[in-house]
This record gives structure tokens, C-alpha cells and sequence, in this order.
């Protein structure tokens, strides 16, 4: 280890805790994720289902309480900010009451970012990829009206994480957006005209051939996410796949904590440009009651060692770009949290502050 080195840790922050229209219209009056988390059943022999939080409840996203009391649990484990999603539809929005919240007061005084989740809306949660809720279209005056929304509602802010003055802004899956090149020129150029020397645009990196260095389209730096489902392929069963067809019972794809661990461990370093990203677990068996993908026997030792590993590993490139992310903070119906459980408690947080107090 570098003692010399610091490195600062993004949790990336689900915001669908909190009911609205649109959800009640979909899935029924009231929906939010914790409708998922408390259906959950175990699936086979000793699956830990269903997650369910400890220190902060069945908490509502729309309460100044329930961020504040967020973010004073993270700061207080080493995290430095957190990355929420973000969910923009041509203009139209869903879930942002949190984000509306915090920039309506200066509480709480937490760093934070933004990551746009650019995909289709649609039923996967059921496994019912094809039904789509909401369509993702993409043009050049939406990518303007976009980031010339968030240059003035959002950016502007003190908190807004910034790497050199330049707001820090993620992509979530770029390789769905048509002209990827001329998106990134246009962000770039819309944030300068709002005054911002520039912006600092990230990708999420999800197949290795984004990986090429020959064929860049113009991010700052990638993210290395998590899971890495192209290192993590798992081919069900015959008999799971039968099931999957004519959509009969419950079933899943199963592949032990311990393993990814040594997978993501043992993988060639990328050459790019990049931050790292580890994930505490994963269990998406509370959305999905077909194709359930479950990292069982998840523990905080396994996910410290692997958080060891990783700080161990990342570069700090300069003062500013020198972070990690941790997916995620509170991922409840995918299994997949820091947020203190009825199991765990505090443990993974408790993980999480050791090992990065040695980045401070």
C-alpha cells in the first residue's frame, strides 16, 4: 500500500424510495422498492432473503430526515459522496424528488453527483424485458436542453462534486446512444456555455471492447463497474432454461461471493484511463421471480478483501480525479447495499471506514 496515496469513495444512491405517479400507475398504489424488498423468499437452502434494513427503517426518500440521516451514516464510514441515478425522458423526469430536496435546502451538506440512467424504463423487475414503460430517444436538442437544465439547476451547486471545477457526470450506458462522439461534443460544448470551463464525462464500461484505445469517443475516464457480468457468465441449466421459456416456478443463476471475488481479483487491469468499482453483493431474486441472478454467501470479510484490493490498485491521478465507487448504497431488491441490515448491521460499513481510513 501506498500510505502517500488518497482515494475517495462514491456510493451510488437509488432514489426510488419514495412512491410516485408514474410507479402507481405501473405496479400499483404506493409502489416503491421496499414493495419488493418484503416479498422477497429464500429460493434454496440457506439464501439470506429478504434484506431488510436496520438502523434507518423502511425510510421515504421524500423526508429532509431521512437524507440527512444518509449521509451523516456515510460520512461517518469513510464514504465522501454520493452518486445518485438520474432520470431524464426528453425533458421529463422521474424520481428526482431526493436530488429536488437537497438543492431546495443545504441539508444535508454531503458531496454528491449525478449518473444518468439512459436505458429504456421497462418491466424487467418481473423479467418482462420486452414491455417497455417509458422509451429513451435521442437527439441533439435533447442532449442541448439536458445538460443545459442540469447546468442551471443542478451543477451550480457548492456540493455538485466537481474534478478541477469541471462538473463530474456519468453516463450509464453509452453504448446505446446513437453518435456517441457528437453527444459528448455537445455536452461539452453546452456546459461551457453556461460557464463551466468544461464538464468531466465518465462512461460505464459494460464490454470489453469499449476497452479499445484505438476507438475512443471522447470520455474523460471510464468506470470500471460492477457486477462485470461479461466476467461473471453463468449458462443455466437445462432444466432453469426450460423454465425461463414457457416461464414456469422461480428460478435463478447462482454463483458464490467468494468466487467473483477471486474472478474480479485475478482479471487483467484495463490499460484506459479508469476508476474502480466493487459491489458488496448482489440478489436481485426480490424483483425477479425468473432468471434471478444471486452471489451467495456474501460476507464483509470477502467484500473487505476485495475493497483492500481494489484501493490497493487504483491510481490516483491527480488531487481531484482520485476515486472509487461502491455499487451500491442501498440496491435493497437487488441485494446489493452498505445500508445497515437486520444480519449484517453495520458490519460492511465498518469494512468499508477501515479500509479506506487508509486513504484518507
Amino acid at each position: 500500500m501506498n500510505p502517500k496515496k488518497k482515494l475517495r469513495a462514491l456510493a451510488v444512491v437509488l432514489p426510488q424510495f419514495h412512491p410516485i405517479p408514474e410507479n402507481d400507475s405501473w405496479w400499483g398504489k404506493g409502489f416503491t422498492e421496499w414493495t419488493n424488498v418484503v416479498k422477497a423468499r429464500p429460493r434454496f437452502k440457506g439464501h439470506y432473503q429478504p434484506h431488510l434494513p436496520a438502523d434507518l427503517g423502511f425510510y421515504d426518500m421524500r423526508l429532509q430526515q431521512t437524507l440527512i440521516e444518509q449521509a451523516e451514516l456515510a460520512k461517518k464510514n469513510n464514504i465522501a459522496g454520493f452518486c445518485f441515478y438520474h432520470y431524464w425522458f426528453n425533458g421529463h423526469r422521474l424520481l428526482e424528488t431526493p436530488v429536488n430536496k437537497i438543492l431546495e435546502s443545504c441539508k444535508p451538506d454531503f458531496p454528491f453527483m449525478l449518473c444518468w440512467a439512459n436505458e429504456n424504463w421497462s418491466r424487467r423487475w418481473d423479467g418482462m424485458d420486452k414491455e417497455v414503460l417509458m422509451h429513451q430517444e435521442y437527439s441533439a436538442e435533447d442532449h442541448s436542453q439536458h445538460a443545459d437544465y442540469l447546468c442551471k439547476n443542478v451543477f451550480n451547486d457548492s456540493r455538485y462534486i466537481k474534478i478541477n471545477g469541471k462538473p463530474f457526470f456519468v453516463f450509464y450506458k453509452p453504448e446505446i446512444i446513437p453518435d456517441l462522439k457528437e453527444t459528448i461534443k455537445i455536452w461539452r460544448e453546452t456546459t461551457k456555455k453556461n460557464g463551466f470551463e468544461d464538464i468531466y464525462l465518465a462512461g460505464i464500461k459494460t464490454k470489453s471492447e469499449q476497452w479499445n484505445l484505438e476507438n475512443q469517443p471522447g470520455f474523460d475516464i471510464w468506470l470500471d463497474w460492477q457486477p462485470d457480468w461479461e466476467n461473471l457468465h453463468i449458462i443455466p441449466g437445462i432444466i432453469d432454461r426450460i423454465k425461463n421459456k414457457f416461464s414456469i416456478g422461480k428460478t435463478y443463476r447462482k454463483i458464490d461471493y467468494a468466487e467473483v471475488v477471486e474472478r474480479m481479483i485475478s482479471r487483467k487491469k484495463p490499460e484506459l484511463k479508469h476508476f474502480n468499482c466493487v459491489v458488496p453483493g448482489w440478489d436481485n431474486s426480490a424483483r425477479k421471480k425468473l432468471d434471478a441472478f444471486i452471489m451467495s454467501n456474501h460476507t464483509p470479510e470477502l467484500y473487505e478483501k476485495w475493497l483492500k484490493y481494489v484501493c490497493e490498485h487504483s491510481e490516483a491521478y491527480s488531487e481531484e480525479e482520485n476515486f472509487i465507487f461502491i455499487n451500491a448504497w442501498n440496491e435493497w431488491a437487488e441485494g446489493n447495499h452498505l445500508e445497515p441490515d437486520q444480519k449484517w448491521g453495520k458490519a460492511f460499513l465498518e469494512k468499508t471506514r477501515k479500509v479506506l481510513e487508509n486513504y484518507k
